[in-house]
């Protein structure tokens, strides 16, 4: 697959062809533990915090071998946290420890490509004349020497910072923090934070906290570490400091609350009673004072629906904004059908509140996919990792904060998600000019006296059609001169193997303002017997006949 980053000949970005967005790889579930006991509540403190701090040691031997982690060192890491726990929560805590190391793997190369993209932004800036206008590709020089000179600090900062990363990154060293990076700054920010350093340290050492059990298929329930039956019961295996507690057989302590799971309920119970694989993560909620139990698990990997197949009953074009979506249905041959849609959401408030406007804007758009028939809807392959910086954009502070709103990842989350359990297909296609195009070739055609299309509607069209493997334009005109059916179709939904194509187009009643020759009708329907160069297609270019330059 070409790279964004090529462009053809005339200058245009090579844009990659459509595809289907893989669905989702597992689920998770959440629900409350209610009506929980102080001695339950005093269980799950001690666990929690002894196994918090197990973790706490743990990751950090694990940060400490670096690139020279092997097999051997993470078997003696657990053999050595295995009698202070037991061997299935030292699995458990070595497991997360490593998939914590790697993430923040991922962070830092992430961090460094940020940096030098920053770094290449600067220095080409730098290098322009001060005032030196811009071009739509690249950034033009800074607007005044003041300017330039504190760019030209700020390079220097970049460069000392991309410096530092690159060398912990060869060296293999990570920076981790158990809890939260941001919850550790806000223990200096509590008036900013509205919170009192009791109730900061509280859910500190709640986020430290340690319970969190993997599953194992083919065990009882799909998890003997922290078990819950199919009516709701939950045990846990208490570590070996803590045998004590066990209110039960073996060594386990058994939750006077029972739990349950509203969403996807029936298909967590069905994994249960065929003892697949469940893992299970309890958390304390300290602002509401709650419980919590989180059940997530893995889906086998399905194959992936043909593009054909998916688009055989049209498809719809989805523009993803800061603030709605907007839709249009498209039809097998890429013509627009109906009216458009949006489908509004509000992004301010809370992380809960913010993901429920997601949630609800992707409802009613799938609901609205369902009931037209259509079983594919075609999204922007949208990544604003590289256009966030400000290096790129300069002053242009409010588009960066609108780049930087636009829930891209969530929404790509949740569609894919939501959208495998109604049975549509998500299409991704390559965002290139869709913006632009749309509004020189379907904004205006398509705007009326009771109808005004916007530029996200017209987008939408341009997306749906890239989808289907249509150009975004509606038609090729022929020359000026001779603009006739003569010349093949001028519009360009029609392919070959559509059905009735080449029949003759429907009579017009009324006066007609030429006579046609004698016979002419004969082979109107058939656009082969045509004398003329090429078949009708719509594919191809209109091309004129040459002729001698002596007749």
């Amino acid at each position: 697959m070409r790279g964004r980053g090529e462009r053809s000949a005339s200058g245009l970005r090579v844009m990659a062809g459509p595809f289907v967005a893989p669905g989702p790889s597992g689920s998770a579930v959440r629900g409350r533990l209610k009506h929980l006991t102080a001695g339950d509540v005093r269980v799950l403190r001690l666990v929690g915090a002894h196994l918090g701090a197990l973790a706490s040691r743990d990751l950090k031997a694990r940060c400490a071998d670096g690139l020279a982690h092997c097999a051997d060192a993470w078997a003696a890491r657990k053999r050595g946290l295995t009698p202070l726990s037991s061997s299935r929560w030292a699995g458990a805590l070595t497991k997360a420890s490593h998939d914590q190391w790697a993430l923040a793997r991922r962070c830092q190369a992430a961090h460094i490509h940020g940096l030098e993209a920053g770094i290449r932004a600067v220095r080409h800036r730098l290098s322009l004349p001060v005032g030196e206008r811009g071009s739509k590709r690249a950034p033009g020089g800074y607007r005044s020497a003041r300017e330039w000179h504190a760019k030209s600090r700020r390079l220097a900062m970049l460069e000392a910072r991309h410096a530092a990363a690159v060398a912990d990154w060869r060296a293999g060293r990570v920076r981790v923090v158990r809890g939260g990076k941001r919850l550790a700054n806000t223990r200096h920010h509590l008036t900013e934070a509205e919170l009192t350093e009791s109730r900061w340290r509280d859910g500190w050492k709640a986020e430290r906290w340690f319970l969190a059990a993997d599953g194992e298929s083919g065990k009882r329930y799909g998890n003997e570490t922290i078990r819950v039956t199919p009516d709701g019961e939950v045990s846990i295996k208490l570590p070996a400091p803590l045998a004590g507690l066990a209110n039960a057989p073996h060594g386990r302590y058994v939750l006077a609350s029972r739990v349950a799971f509203p969403h996807r309920g029936p298909e967590w119970a069905d994994r249960v009673e065929a003892n697949r694989a469940v893992a299970y993560r309890i958390d304390l909620d300290v602002g509401r004072g709650r419980w919590y139990v989180t059940a997530s698990w893995r889906y086998p990997p399905a194959p992936a629906i043909p593009l054909a197949s998916a688009l055989a009953h049209g498809v719809i074009g989805v523009d993803t904004n800061a603030d709605h979506l907007a839709a249009w249905r498209l039809d097998a041959h890429g013509n627009p059908l109906g009216k458009p849609r949006r489908f509004d959401f509000d992004l301010s408030g809370s992380a809960d509140h913010r993901d429920a406007q997601v949630r609800h804007a992707l409802s009613r758009l799938l609901n609205w996919a369902k009931s037209c028939g259509v079983a594919a809807i075609a999204v922007e392959d949208l990544d604003f990792t590289a256009d966030k910086s400000r290096e790129k954009h300069g002053r242009k502070r409010r588009f960066r904060q609108l780049i930087s709103g636009m829930p891209t990842g969530r929404l790509r989350t949740r569609l894919t998600s939501m959208a495998d359990a109604t049975g549509i297909t998500v299409i991704a296609v390559d965002p290139a000019y869709t913006s632009r195009w749309g509004a020189q070739h379907w904004q205006k055609p398509l705007t009326s006296k009771n109808r005004t299309i916007t530029r996200h509607d017209a987008a939408s069209i341009a997306i749906g059609r890239r989808a289907q493997g249509h150009p975004v334009r509606r038609r090729t005109a022929p020359p000026h001169t001779h603009q006739s059916d003569g010349c093949g179709h001028r519009t360009v939904q029609a392919r070959p193997d559509a059905l009735g194509r080449e029949e003759p187009r429907p009579r017009i009643s009324g006066p007609r303002t030429r006579c046609a020759p004698p016979g002419h009708g004969a082979n109107a329907g058939d656009q082969h017997a045509q004398h003329r160069s090429g078949r009708a297609a719509e594919q191809e270019s209109w091309q004129q006949d040459s002729l001698p330059l002596s007749l």
